[in-house]
């Protein structure tokens, strides 16, 4: 058991033996006054041989009132005290078991955001590759075709990705890494579509976008983290956008993997609750399964960064606010983690 708790067992205890031993004092000295008493009645019954007997009797009765008074004082200043002890230990586990969580919380996002930097990385180093430029500098078949193969190629070594698109610059898609499987994506029309359009109007090569998580129904409605670029003429970073090369990261498995493989204690695992939620606290991803994409999480992180609080319902809550990572800026996710008392 940690410290915190056995300061709180400890002070439960105490309160358990001060009401116990109390009660026995008040028993003993109500039994004390009835013999007392009894005594008094064959005192006067005796009459004048009674009445050194009856001298006792009194001091007996008058002894147990005092005890009983006494008792009565210890019980209510040990209250109060034990009440104050038991508060302050509950604070105390509040505090340390909700900085934990925080601290679980942070390294949780960290590891999102050094996972989508590379995302990041990725999609502006490919919208350079020449075979890519090629694809939409002169709309022929054959290099859209070659560049469909190249995209393949990278999708057998990242295997994160679901599928890449290649769309020119009145948004056609004219190529992607996996006909095969996703064919309804050739030559859709992607030019209302967030990413192509902020892509689009991005200033230069090191400028990218980032999307929030959203089902792709091209892509078997699965949840997918979207970033994109222009593709530039020339491959040049200052070259005109004369295409889009958008990027589906495999959501759901990836951010499954890292909030199940928080590092908690056995006996925690059951009554802890990790999640990412983003800037509007919609939840994106949850060990348990539940909600994602569909649940608004009322996280009260009032402006912080980090820290920590207790639920209405009791349970401590611990978050962190994405810290970024290098060029990633992050989104404003939060990753947050709720446990409920034992």
């Amino acid at each position: 058991m940690d410290e915190p708790e056995r300061i709180l067992e400890l002070s439960q205890r105490v309160a358990d033996i001060t009401e116990s031993k109390i009660r026995q004092i008040n028993t003993i000295t109500g039994q004390s006054r009835i013999l007392a008493l009894n005594a008094l009645i064959e005192a006067n019954r005796a009459g004048a041989a009674g009445r050194g007997f009856a001298v006792v009797a009194n001091e007996v009765k008058k002894v147990s009132s005092e005890i009983t008074d006494l008792a009565g004082q210890l019980s209510t200043e040990l209250a109060g005290s034990i009440a104050e002890l038991t508060a302050l230990g509950s604070r105390m586990v509040a505090q340390l078991r909700g900085q934990r969580l925080a601290d679980l919380a942070l390294n949780m996002i960290d590891i999102i955001d050094r996972n989508l930097y590379e995302r990041s990385c990725d999609v502006r180093w490919w919208a350079t590759d020449p075979a890519v430029v090629a694809s939409v500098s002169g709309g022929d078949v054959a290099v859209q075709r070659y560049a469909g193969e190249r995209l393949a190629v990278i999708l057998q070594s990242y295997t994160v990705y679901l599928d890449l698109w290649i769309a020119d610059a009145s948004g056609r898609v004219v190529a992607n890494g996996r006909p095969d499987r996703f064919p309804e994506t050739a030559g859709v029309d992607v030019s209302r579509e967030a990413w192509f359009r902020q892509a689009m109007a991005l200033p230069g090569g090191d400028d990218y976008v980032a999307a929030d998580i959203s089902t792709e129904w091209r892509l078997g409605n699965a949840q997918v983290a979207t970033f994109a670029t222009a593709i530039r003429d020339g491959g040049r970073i200052d070259g005109a956008p004369i295409g889009v090369l958008g990027i589906f990261f495999d959501w759901e498995p990836q951010a499954r993997a890292v909030v199940a493989g928080v590092r908690l204690a056995d006996e925690e695992r059951g009554r802890t609750r990790c999640l990412l939620v983003d800037a509007g606290r919609r939840v994106i991803a949850a060990s348990d399964g539940r909600g994602v994409l569909t649940e608004k999480f009322p996280l009260e992180h009032e402006g912080k960064p980090s820290g920590s609080y207790v639920a209405p319902s009791g349970d401590i809550v611990g978050f962190a606010l994405t810290p970024g990572y290098e060029t990633y800026k992050g989104l404003g996710w939060y990753g947050v983690l709720v446990q409920s008392r034992r």
